[in-house]
């Protein structure tokens, strides 16, 4: 069935027969694939944002694009856009903005210290935790406060 004929060249070539590993050459290796990283080629703008760890699920990542949280480029975009090595991606995400450059696509999440080889991140630093003032309280069966004491409180909560 499958048999070896040397090619001028001087390599040897398999010629496949009837029926005899149908679909072993272009369905080899497709769920291999689509899991590993490229460095080339497209993702989708959700699925990409989600795999490498930007977004905690990938409906969320689909969401802050529907609703323009999220920039290719400069440009607005939906969640089925193809984003490739070299974009720059502007995400808006969980209160804080991230900027980061496309090194690598994946389609599948992976694990941190692989999700961060395949950005370089640019984003401004996280604002710093603010200080809450303390919340006046008053001891127990103290009472309703006075007039004076009513303004203090106000005061210090910034009223």
């Amino acid at each position: 069935m499958a048999s070896s004929t040397e090619v001028p060249d001087g390599t040897a070539s398999a010629e496949v027969g009837a029926g005899a590993g149908a679909g072993a050459g272009a369905g080899a290796g497709m769920g291999v694939g689509s899991a590993r990283a490229d460095t080339g080629g497209s993702a989708r703008a959700d699925t990409w944002i989600w795999s490498v760890r930007l977004t905690k699920t990938r409906s969320q990542a689909a969401a802050a694009c529907r609703a323009g949280h999220v920039r290719v480029n400069g440009e607005r975009v939906k969640p089925a856009h193809a984003v490739r090595v070299g974009d720059e991606v502007r995400l808006r995400y969980a209160g804080r903005d991230r900027v980061v450059v496309v090194s690598r696509i994946v389609r599948k999440r992976v694990g941190a210290p692989v999700a961060v080889e395949c950005f370089v991140d640019n984003s401004p630093p996280p604002p710093p935790k603010e200080f809450v003032a303390p919340i006046a309280a008053r001891d127990r069966g103290a009472g309703r406060p006075t007039k004076r004491e009513r303004r203090e409180m106000d005061r210090l909560q910034g009223h």
